[in-house]
């Protein structure tokens, strides 16, 4: 096993490089880090690299990195990889700050960088007052969830902290409830990314700033019942999914094997499991999705959690 500790940055190819480098510096608040002819690399304003964007003739999801330990043996991973038939390569051009990395694919085609350590960038000034945080997590549609769930709780350490029934799994690898999500469909595809913000206040400056941008707000705001974070969406122009949320469960102590208490919870202790009442893992508080939100599922997602997100 080559225990995970946290999510870097994602990458996105798309057509137009320089439309997405403008929705996410002045819609979303990120910052350019790095400019290249055909690349940019984003960060927040405390310095982490968040989203990588190259130009491509169609947009997906092509990778994400992932932080290991330092003491990590990177031949020594790279070894328990080829055990298990997964070929994997050394790298030191993933970014100008990640100077190390193993990099190799898992079960869905998705590239996964690991590295443990990374050159943090000197802090800025927000873009604006709705600017997140961090990178909180990824949601992947894939034909069989379980496999994907087996492959990073097995070779990355991940644990589950939810499923709704046995389709939709939330796995965390830190005290996050969940860092990684998969949903089963009848695609392959990123579903939707999330950036955390500080608290309720900022999600409302949030809305106030897409509002003055005349971005619409697909869904919420709302609060979720798996992960219980207060959430909003809306599309980047490349029509992918993005979450902002706050107030996500901790899990701060894993020999207790719960989470942290919220007044919200309707489970005393919050411990991890399979829902089977889909309206409550859909929503505690909020209005339902609009058609646009629920049109990014797949046909083949089971209709009754055919409006989940989270």
């Amino acid at each position: 096993m080559i225990p995970v500790s946290g999510l870097g940055h994602v990458t996105f190819e798309t057509p137009d490089l320089e439309h997405q480098i403008s929705h996410y510096t002045q819609v979303v608040g990120l910052t350019v880090a790095t400019k290249e002819k055909e690349r940019a690399i984003l960060a927040t304003h405390l310095g982490d690299e968040v989203v990588v964007l190259q130009h491509g003739p169609v947009q997906r999801c092509t990778a994400l990195s992932l932080h290991v330990n330092a003491a990590t043996d990177f031949s020594a991973a790279s070894k328990i990889l080829g055990e298990e038939g997964i070929k994997s390569e050394r790298r030191s051009d993933v970014t100008p700050s990640m100077a190390n990395a193993l990099v190799f694919n898992d079960p869905n085609g998705t590239r996964v960088e690991l590295f443990s350590d990374v050159k943090r960038l000197p802090r800025t000034a927000p873009a604006h007052e709705a600017a997140p945080i961090k990178l909180g997590h990824i949601a992947f549609m894939v034909r069989d969830a379980k496999q994907m769930v087996d492959f990073y709780t097995s070779m990355l350490g991940f644990r589950v902290s939810d499923w709704a029934g046995d389709f939709f799994a939330f796995l965390r690898c830190g005290p996050d409830h969940h860092t990684i999500n998969f949903l089963r469909g009848d695609e392959q595809r990123m579903h939707h990314y999330a950036f955390e913000l500080k608290d309720w206040a900022h999600v409302q400056r949030a809305c106030d700033h897409l509002g003055e941008k005349d971005v619409q707000i697909v869904w919420g705001p709302g609060r979720h019942g798996i992960g219980h974070n207060i959430f909003i969406y809306h599309f980047d122009p490349d029509h992918r999914v993005v979450e902002y949320y706050t107030e996500l469960d901790q899990m701060k102590n894993e020999a207790a094997g719960h989470f942290e208490p919220r007044p919200w919870h309707k489970d005393h202790p919050q411990r991890p499991k399979i829902w089977t009442d889909f309206k409550a893992a859909r929503l505690t508080w909020g209005p339902p999705p609009t058609p646009e939100y629920a049109g990014t599922h797949s046909k083949h997602t089971p209709s009754t959690i055919s409006n989940a997100g989270t």
